[in-house]
């Protein structure tokens, strides 16, 4: 995030007096760019509201119909969102968490912070910096609750509680890892990587998510995860 000069139309940046720039790793995404014979002016590929696409099926699913052309660019490769990172200031500042870790910028930048609205709701009247701070910018239809402790009895909890909700009439799923994934009974349980690779449950949680949509899940608990490294961005 950098200040905006005049060329910046008001319209790309929301009113704000800044503008976000990114550059893409894909080369699909910088061989249409390059076409374009300019800057281009976008969202992400997602409908606000609900878990972002990470793969072309999804992307179809939400946007076929609502837009002219869809390029295949195949699957995404961090699976969550862009980090966010304000540049406005004396310090680097986190707006959002993503797949450039806050380590990976430390070593880039040295000084970096977390902005302060990441912990708490923002108040009324104020203005988010960056997509996804004010509310549940990328939640699904059902209401997904974290279980912490240790991972023993995290399993008996989670177990407890879908007994619970299932005698109450509801549908309930779990979000499970692949060292976990056994034992675990709910009306549909998945696994969204393995805990000895973070950048696999990363790159899985959106799609698992939306699958539990699919499913027409009412709740949907889960194991809390490690917040170093892309984990921050995954409990983000």
């Amino acid at each position: 995030v950098l200040p905006k000069s005049d060329k910046v139309p008001d319209e790309t940046t929301g009113g704000l007096s800044t503008v976000a720039v990114r550059m893409p790793v894909d080369p699909i995404a910088l061989s249409f760019i390059k076409a374009a014979g300019g800057y281009v002016a976008a969202p992400s590929a997602n409908t606000s509201g609900k878990p972002s696409p990470t793969n072309f099926s999804r992307v179809y699913e939400d946007l076929n119909g609502k837009i002219d052309c869809i390029i295949q660019g195949g699957d995404s490769q961090f699976g969550v969102e862009s980090t966010v990172i304000d540049t406005t200031g004396e310090i680097a500042t986190i707006l959002r968490p993503g797949g450039i870790t806050f380590e990976m910028l430390e070593e880039a930048l040295g000084k970096v912070m977390m902005d302060p609205a990441l912990g708490h709701k923002l108040k009324e009247g104020e203005v988010p910096k960056a997509p996804g701070m004010k509310y549940t910018h990328y939640a699904p239809n059902a209401k997904v609750i974290l279980v912490r402790g240790e991972q023993d009895k995290v399993i008996e909890k989670i177990n407890e509680l879908v007994k619970t909700q299932q005698a109450l009439g509801q549908k309930v799923g779990v979000m499970a890892t692949d060292e976990t994934l056994s034992y675990f009974k709910a009306d549909t349980v998945y696994s969204v990587g393995t805990e000895n690779d973070p950048r696999t449950i990363a790159a899985q949680l959106f799609e698992v998510l939306r699958k539990y949509d699919d499913a027409k899940m009412d709740i949907v608990y889960s194991l809390a995860f490690k917040t170093t490294g892309i984990g921050q961005a995954i409990m983000n």
